[in-house]
């Protein structure tokens, strides 16, 4: 392929195109400043105001929330699989019906793939601007977000309606539900009552993985993050592998579906027959299916890369090795 073909599939970072009324939640006091971000797929937003940056499908979707501090995103879940590693900034995680079962701080390069079936939501606890990458199982990203019941009753006081559509109204703009659509209903009791609410000592060992034991893994090979053999033990639909200067080669491989490179440190040059490209700290790379490539860090100094491939395991819940 052409430099130019492969150009319109790098995502750069200054180049993303950011949405503040995505979720329901756009209104809400102390997360009006949220930025959402849809780089690969379609993702999970409800608003028409999306942009999709690449919308060939991967069997997964990439997408970035970009906050200032004291800024979150309100308490939700989704039916496939969602992992964040945190580009820039130090960032808080909870999770539970009500965000009080557990909580994890994450620093840049740190990754935490989410299990399905909890409510989670998380904030900028830093000073500046910060960016957190998404990895969402399946080419629609799960169908959609399931909102905790409070956050739906606090964005209808600020005049945002989630409709059963799956589509987001705002009645301060004078919208209003289409006629045969009814309000996303509320989750039931019952349905509240069937949540795990794992603690945090259940849940670190098994969903998150450090930037810098991932360093020291990758001395002599890419580290398996999130897989069957992963650090972090799962089937999700897609595979993510951690590679450093030390476990970089410039010896060429392809993938048998399209593959994404996203640096965390450093710059890195991508190279396949017929020409190159070199990627940054939050630019997005997709990778087509087939082509030969290698990629290795270009400048001197501390560099590391999330390679993430779709795999033939149906997206869906968490597995659990059963």
């Amino acid at each position: 392929m052409t430099p130019q073909e492969i150009e319109k599939r790098i995502v750069r970072y200054g180049d993303l195109q950011p949405c503040k009324t995505a979720f329901i939640d756009a209104h809400t006091p102390g997360s009006d400043q949220k930025e959402n971000f849809t780089i690969i797929g379609g993702g999970v937003s409800e608003s028409p105001d999306q942009h999709v940056h690449i919308g060939v499908p991967h069997g997964f979707n990439i997408g970035a929330a970009g906050q200032p501090p004291k800024c979150r995103n309100s308490l939700h879940d989704h039916h496939t699989a969602e992992a964040f590693f945190v580009l820039s900034g130090r960032w808080r995680f909870f999770w539970g019906r009500w965000g009080s079962a557990g909580e994890v701080v994450l620093e840049e390069g740190d990754i935490f793939n989410i299990p399905t079936g909890i409510f989670r939501g998380f904030e900028n606890i830093g000073t500046d601007y910060g960016m957190i990458m998404a990895i969402l199982g399946g080419d629609d990203a799960g169908g959609g977000v399931m909102w905790a019941p409070q956050v739906i009753e606090d964005a209808a006081d600020h005049g945002l309606v989630l409709g059963e559509d799956g589509k987001l109204y705002d009645t301060k703009r004078q919208q209003r539900l289409p006629d045969g659509v009814n309000p996303m209903p509320l989750m039931s009791e019952e349905e509240l009552a069937k949540r795990p609410e794992p603690t945090t000592a259940e849940v670190l060992p098994n969903h998150v993985a450090r930037y810098w034991d991932m360093v020291a893994l990758s001395d002599k090979a890419p580290c398996k993050v999130i897989g069957e053999t992963g650090l972090l033990k799962d089937k999700p639909g897609f595979e993510v592998d951690f590679i450093t200067r030390a476990s970089a080669t410039d010896t060429k491989h392809s993938h048998d579906r399209p593959s994404v490179l996203m640096p965390v440190k450093g710059h890195w040059r991508v190279d396949w027959d017929g020409g190159s490209a070199t990627i940054a700290p939050g630019d997005t790379m997709s990778v087509p299916e087939g082509l030969a490539h290698s990629a290795v860090p270009s400048m001197t100094g501390e560099a590391a890369l999330y390679h993430i491939v779709g795999t033939e395991d149906p997206a869906g819940p968490s597995w659990t090795g059963n």
